[in-house]
């Protein structure tokens, strides 16, 4: 027991007055009784023994009455034992990622937790509130009231190691109380190493009832028949008996068609894919399912532009390039073949694709010129010649990515393995095979890269390899494909091969953008350094980031948009491209919470048990109220013995 004012126990010395008193009372007198009042004497005696027993009655109760009042004004209390931790600073980081619209005892986790913040929290408390993508420091609930009735989800994930990062960089000479509120969807355990040791840290994890749900995951171009698309639409599910799941797919908000959909599995995951054909045209819409799970994964937002002849130039002898010739037809392509010392510069910037096909030598000013092109979304295709200079090409093909040319083999080998996982075979082969036609090269160079091939010899080494980013590729042969040095070309393999190299993603594939990866875009648009380009649709609009090249523009989105959609890339009025955005689906299976990262914290099972926790921890016990009513109580005890006792 410790005292708020021990100074006061120094009145203690005033229990001396009243055992002065009650002794100064208790003095012996003499007495002679007369012969007239003997009879009286028993009588005296046993008045005066009742008396005695009541001065010291008195003197207890009097004793005690001052005792107890002189600690109430002392004010004793038991210290809490978490009284050091008074001053702490508090934030709260609320998970406000998809995976929190799942369903719980009360309704969507997120909505929940808000609830509980709003009708749990002390007005006086200040803290501090972290989420996924917006940050309100050192606030009260009354002040923020609004901003959390109206706090959507986020297309940001929730990641606690970056959060808490956010936290500790708030500089402070008091340490922290933190209280986490999320259901742990995705979350591992290396994300808590964050958390400092002096810091106190609550977990408050929410549990879906309904952990069920099926996602969109994807949506491809399956097939380019002549005047249709069939498109895929790969989807997954996490849990169990989904029967009759309607699917739908809309252009520009108009039905195109719809079926019903299901998983034929007992397990707790699965996938599957839905084919739909569609015309050969553009298409703006998205494709959407109807389950009992989360809401934010059931729609697929997805753009395709009508088909343009793809631009192709071949640089090189035009006897080796006839075989380009048949692949790359009037129908689909513009191609043209040119000698290099033809070569009209201003030509590749308009171009797709550029074959560099058996050049001796490449120029320093072509080198940069390709470099650029690169960058901007183009597809390169580099042939060596056998005359070629290893030193020049090293130098040329390091600009894209860890690429080698080694010295020349004179020795035959066979190209036996595909790699049928390679986005260049994607959609060409219904099954893996193995007794296809192996083409060979008589003459070869070595060839390492850091990417995994797409040909491969019968000795492991590269055939034909790549380098991807996200706008464009560079591939290169390990030697010649010329008729002389090698059969290649009679290989049925060389069609799919050179057509899909040659493909630009963004004009042949499908435009389906993750909100938050930042992933460039680059359109085609002539623009004036004062112009800028806007994405919008009805409900939205922003500004990306956006760097001018020439006749192109490439964007980059970073956090937006808000919310997943259909978008047109407009300059003023003008409608340049259509785009679409979607949700990551990191968060769609729920059957991911670890609630097991709170093992090594408190976990909470509400934030007003966090609340009353906090005030029970450490408030003081404060007990001076009890001896003012002991003091009350010895005070009503010496009046009855002044009243009653004799």
């Amino acid at each position: 027991m410790q005292f708020k004012h021990p100074e006061v126990l120094y009145f203690l010395f005033l229990l001396v007055i009243p055992i002065l008193v009650h002794l100064f009372q208790l003095r012996r007198f003499k007495k002679e009784y007369f012969t007239n009042v003997q009879f009286l004497k028993e009588l005296s005696i046993q008045t005066r023994k009742s008396s005695i027993i009541k001065k010291w009655l008195l003197l207890l109760t009097r004793l005690f009455l001052l005792l107890f009042l002189i600690f109430a004004f002392a004010q004793p209390f038991f210290s809490a034992k978490d009284s050091t931790k008074n001053l702490n600073e508090m934030y709260i980081i609320l998970d406000n990622s998809y995976s929190m619209q799942a369903k719980g005892k009360k309704g969507e986790l997120l909505k929940r937790a808000i609830q509980d913040l709003l009708e749990h929290t002390p007005e006086a408390q200040k803290f501090s509130l972290i989420t996924n993508a917006d940050n309100y420091w050192n606030t009260d609930i009354k002040s923020i009231q609004k901003e959390l009735q109206n706090l959507n989800y986020s297309a940001s994930p929730f990641r606690l190691d970056n959060l808490i990062a956010k936290v500790n960089a708030r500089k402070s000479a008091f340490n922290k109380d933190i209280i986490v509120i999320t259901d742990a969807v995705g979350l591992e355990e290396k994300q808590t190493k964050s958390f400092r040791k002096e810091d106190t840290i609550y977990f408050i994890i929410p549990k879906a009832e309904q952990k069920n749900n099926i996602a969109i995951d994807s949506v491809f171009i399956r097939q380019n028949l002549d005047n249709f698309y069939e498109i895929g639409i790969k989807l997954s599910a996490n849990g169990e008996d989904f029967k009759d799941i309607p699917i739908a797919l809309y252009n520009k908000n108009k039905l195109i068609a719809k079926t019903l959909i299901n998983f034929e599995t007992s397990r707790s995951f699965g996938t599957k894919t839905i084919n739909f054909t569609i015309p050969k045209e553009d298409f703006h819409g998205f494709v959407s399912i109807t389950d009992k799970g989360l809401a934010y994964d059931n729609n697929y937002y997805f753009s395709i532009s009508k088909p343009s002849k793809t631009n192709v130039i071949s640089i090189g002898d035009s006897e080796k390039s006839l075989f380009l010739a048949r692949i790359y037809t009037n129908d689909e392509f513009n191609f043209t073949n040119i000698p290099l010392a033809n070569l009209d510069y201003n030509l590749i910037e308009k171009q797709d694709a550029i074959i560099l096909n058996e050049l001796k030598d490449i120029p320093q000013a072509l080198q940069t010129t390709l470099k650029s092109f690169v960058a901007k979304g183009g597809n390169l295709v580099l042939i060596p010649a056998l005359e070629s200079n290893i030193t020049q090409l090293n130098s040329f093909v390091t600009n894209f990515g860890t690429l080698q040319f080694k010295t020349a083999t004179t020795s035959e080998k066979k190209v036996t393995k595909i790699n049928f996982n390679h986005p260049l075979f994607s959609n060409v082969f219904e099954k893996k095979i193995d007794n296809f036609q192996y083409p060979s090269t008589k003459s070869s160079f070595g060839l390492s890269s850091s990417s995994p091939s797409v040909l491969t010899y019968e000795d492991q080494s590269p055939f034909l390899t790549s380098v991807s980013n996200v706008l464009s590729s560079v591939y290169l042969f390990a030697g010649p494909i010329n008729k002389l040095n090698s059969n290649f070309q009679n290989s049925p393999i060389i069609v799919p091969t050179f057509y899909n190299m040659a493909q630009n993603i963004q004009k042949t594939g499908v435009n389906a953008i993750i909100i938050g990866e930042n992933q460039p875009f680059v359109v085609d648009a002539f623009l004036s350094k004062d112009e800028i380009l806007i994405v919008k649709n009805s409900a939205e609009s922003f500004i990306p980031v956006q760097q001018l090249m020439n006749t192109k523009v490439k964007m980059t989105f970073n956090d937006n948009p808000l919310e997943a959609g259909n978008f047109g890339i407009f300059n003023k009025t003008n409608l340049f491209q259509n785009i679409s955005f979607n949700y990551n689906r990191t968060e769609s299976n729920l059957a991911l919470s670890n609630p097991d990262i709170a093992k090594n914290f408190k976990e909470i099972d509400a934030i007003e048990t966090v609340f009353n926790s906090i005030q029970t921890d450490r408030t003081d016990t404060q007990i001076w109220k009890w001896f003012v009513i002991l003091a009350l109580l010895f005070l009503a005890l010496e009046l009855l013995i002044q009243k009653f006792v004799k």
